[in-house]
């Protein structure tokens, strides 16, 4: 077996549809499998798999287990020779998967290997990062990496300054789209299942770079990613995840020091960001309730920052 293909859903049948026609009528000359694990979705994308991919290997979850659970379930049933984790909010474009194959056949160092990422109107979607660090908090923290997007140093998080035209081994990359290769993964194992959602990828890398393994980034395939389709349908709660789960990367892998500094200035940036929605809500009758909710979840985060910091502290 080539390759294995792991998809987890929630919620999102027809965008895992469109996913699956993509991938078929993409891939030529490998053997693959897919394999979906289904988190107890309730819009019937499980009788869909079932009605209309009938070769797709089907795990039906009783709850949603996250993506690092669900992707190590998958992993441990695959076959391939690689894996390819890939987003069920995905289209794939101009036989993507193959020429990452191909990519990744040429650089046996190579653990992870991703593709470029496309926004659905064509646009560039950065898919590389550098790892979460109390430096690049306080870049975002401060808007320092808004404003000066295109300088190498501000704009290091989500290297913005890069156009993403060339061959290029980078730190961290997302999950929507990542080609592994079995032999790393099973010397390092799979996600670490404390992330449930979002910077398990950049731990995986950053557990990979520390093995002797590297990630890269090739930039003659292409994919469409919709993006957050399965996040957004709990938005409230998802604001706060990204920052809240690169703290724990912080906690994880970096000093002391490091961690006290992210969860101020992750505490900083949800501060700052509590006036601008108080003036949307008080200006706009439309936007109110929306701004109210952004409010409210922001000082929650200020809240759970300053927790986090206290606790840690006390464990010191």
């Amino acid at each position: 077996m080539d390759l294995s293909i792991i998809i987890v859903n929630w919620n999102v049948c027809e965008l895992l549809q469109s996913c699956l026609e993509s991938i078929y009528d993409t891939i030529t000359g490998l053997k693959f499998e897919i394999i979906i694990v289904d988190n107890a979705s309730q819009d019937k994308s499980a009788e869909m798999i079932k009605s209309r991919f009938s070769g797709v290997t089907l795990v039906e979850n009783k709850i949603n287990a996250g993506f690092a659970a669900s992707n190590n379930q998958a992993m441990s049933i695959a076959k391939g020779r690689y894996y390819l984790l890939l987003n069920p909010d995905t289209r794939v474009l101009d036989n993507a998967i193959v020429k990452t194959i191909e990519f990744a056949n040429e650089h046996a160092n190579a653990a992870i290997t991703v593709c470029k990422v496309l926004d659905a109107d064509g646009t560039l979607q950065p898919n590389c990062f550098t790892y979460p660090s109390a430096c690049n908090f306080f870049l975002l923290g401060t808007y320092l990496n808004k404003l000066f997007a295109k300088n190498r140093f501000f704009g290091r998080e989500r290297l913005t300054w890069w156009g993403y035209d060339n061959i290029r081994s980078v730190e961290a990359v997302t999950g929507c789209f990542m080609l592994l290769r079995k032999e790393a993964v099973d010397q390092i194992g799979g996600l670490d299942e404390r992330f449930f959602m979002y910077a398990e990828e950049m731990d995986w890398c950053y557990r990979f770079t520390r093995a002797g393994w590297k990630i890269m980034f090739t930039p003659d395939s292409a994919i469409i990613h919709y993006g957050h389709k399965s996040s957004d349908q709990l938005p409230a709660e998802m604001i706060l995840q990204p920052g809240l789960s690169k703290l724990r990367f912080v906690q994880k892998h970096k000093g002391a020091m490091e961690y006290i500094l992210s969860c101020f200035f992750l505490g900083l940036f949800y501060l700052l960001r509590i006036p601008y929605w108080m003036t949307i809500a008080i200006l706009s009758e439309k936007k109110k309730k929306n701004a109210l909710v952004k409010v409210k979840t922001y000082a929650v985060g200020v809240c759970r920052a300053c927790e986090m910091t206290l606790k840690f502290s006390n464990k010191k």
